[in-house]
């Protein structure tokens, strides 16, 4: 084999593991949250907030749990390479799905609602988005909106890891 041969075989090659080893923005995003395990505190527009996450099934989803009033728990998992997908089990007894876009510095998570179990109608009452950014390995905020009957009522979590 020739040299040039030889070298283009393996210039073709390591493109090609290139492209093949390349995360999807879900997978980055899904990346992101698995370094989040931990207990998280902060301050929200109703008061003190304390948020633990914890990566569960094998690293195939990431758990938040949100402590306080009203616990509640929401569940973070790929659906394939390129959807990251959320699950929350909120304390109205209904579970919102909701699909992520990220932003173009993949550091803003938008969880946009798709669709719910144990939800009569649209209309009622339920979480309609949440907004992850990642500030920092220690800080991060949630903007979490609540939807019911044509209004929405909006609270931010504003996080720290706990030492």
């Amino acid at each position: 084999m020739t040299k040039l041969i030889r070298t283009l075989i393996l210039t073709a090659l390591a493109l090609a593991s290139a492209f093949a080893v390349a995360q999807t923005d879900a997978q980055k995003a899904f990346t992101a949250l698995k370094s989040m395990p931990g207990t998280w505190e902060g301050t929200s527009t109703e008061g003190p907030v304390k948020v633990t996450f914890k990566v569960i099934g094998g690293g195939s989803a990431v758990m938040s749990e949100i402590l306080g009033k009203e616990d509640m728990i929401s569940m973070f998992h790929l659906d394939g390479s390129d959807r990251l997908l959320l699950t929350h089990y909120c304390a109205m007894g209904n579970q919102p799905r909701m699909q992520a876009s990220v932003s173009p510095d993949g550091k803003t998570f938008t969880f946009s609602y798709i669709d719910a179990t144990n939800l009569a109608s649209p209309e009622d009452g339920h979480m309609q988005r949440m907004i992850l950014t990642v500030v920092d390995d220690n800080h991060h905020t949630e903007e979490w909106v609540f939807a019911g009957h044509g209004k929405e009522h909006k609270v931010v979590f504003d996080l720290h890891r706990k030492a």
